[in-house]
Order: C-alpha cells, then structure tokens, then sequence
C-alpha cells in the first residue's frame, strides 16, 4: 500500500530549511540522509504483511506491519511540521497538503485504472462492488464506506479489489487532521502538559478500541 513515505537528502545543519524536504523527521539523531533504524523497521514491517497474507498460519498478526507504517508516517509527518514552524515560525497547511497530494494521486489513480482495466477484463466476483470500491479509492473514505456497509476486512467471502485501501484511507485523514492537532498543543506554552495531553489522548484511544473491539 503506498504510504506517503520516502527518505530524503539533509540538508546542512547550517543552512536554515524554510521547506524541510519529504520524509525528514526534523529531531535529534536525524543528521544523516537517511534514518537507517527507520528503513529496517518499514522493510521487518512489509515482510510480515506479505508473509501474513500468504499464509496467515506462518505470520500470526503480521498485519500489525500496517501499525509499523502508521507509526513512522506520524513520526515523520510530525518532524517535518514541527521543523518547518521552527524554521518560519509557522505551518503553511495548504503547501502541507498539496505535496501529500502530488505525491499520492498519481499513483492512486494508475492503480486503479489497470486494476479496474484488469477487473472488467475477468469479469466475475472482482466485479462486485466496485463502484463502490472506487468511490472510497478517489475519495480516500474506504475505510468508512466499509463500516458503512458493514465489510470487515477479514472477511474472506467478499471479494473485494481495493479493500487493501483502507489503511491509505486512515493515514489521509490523518494528513487532514493532524496539522491541526499540531498548531493546538503548540497554543500549549508547557512542554509537559503537552506531553501528558498527548499521552492521555493515546491511553484514551487504546481504551476506546479495547471496549469497540470485536
């Protein structure tokens, strides 16, 4: 699934960055092109989520590898905000997500055009839905028309040709949301309170899905 992720040249520590380049993290231990520890992680996630759908016997929970991506697109989405503010003094959101758009949309839309090309190719069971599939594609909302229409990604008796868009569905959302979560614990002058606030917001989160959880 295409993440938004991509490692990017540092620029000299001497040379103010108005506009950090893709996939920077903006934080200490960060000096160097790339983050190596970062690409291990992604290529440990990618192998368990190609070896859980495979065969899901040999790598119980391999899906957690989306939890892997989810994590380091926040880590460096969150660097390259809180980088550019420091830089300029402020978040230009607009230039924020138009760079998530460029990045995104045209590979989006290649894919599904040769999936869809391919589906009324076959025909059949790919078939199914599939109006509905692209509409959650083009409009990064499958994981909603899912809940929607009560689709359960394991569910193996559905056959569905985008169904693996969700996960691209719930970091876009976070791409439109975060920012502004960003420049509101920024209002926040106490490092620490923003530090417990965000600690509170996540123990809130991990509650909600343990009691939704079927």
């Amino acid at each position: 699934t295409p993440t938004g992720i991509a490692p990017a040249v540092q620029p000299s520590p001497s040379v103010a960055a108005p506009n950090p380049p893709e996939g920077q993290s903006g934080l200490p231990g960060a000096t160097a092109g790339r983050m190596p520890g970062l690409d291990g992680l992604r290529a440990l996630a990618v192998v368990a989520v190609i070896l859980y759908h495979l065969s899901p016997g040999i790598a119980v929970g391999g899906y957690l590898g989306v939890d892997i991506f989810f994590v380091i697109s926040g880590f460096l989405i969150t660097g390259l905000l809180l980088r550019e503010r420091s830089a300029t003094g402020r978040i230009r959101l607009g230039h924020f997500w138009l760079r998530r758009a460029r990045r995104l949309l045209p590979a989006i839309a290649a894919l599904v055009l040769v999936c869809c090309s391919a589906a009324w190719i076959i025909g059949g069971n790919v078939l199914v839905d599939l109006g509905r599939q692209v509409l959650g594609a083009s409009t990064f909302s499958s994981n909603w028309l899912a809940i929607v229409n009560h689709r359960s990604y394991f569910d193996d008796t559905a056959p569905e040709l985008f169904r693996n868009l969700w996960s691209l569905a719930v970091e876009e959302q976070f791409y439109l949301v975060w920012p502004f979560a960003i420049l509101l614990l920024l209002l926040i002058r106490l490092r620490c309170l923003r530090l417990w606030l965000v600690v509170a917001i996540a123990i809130a989160s991990a509650v909600a899905m343990v009691l939704l959880y079927v």
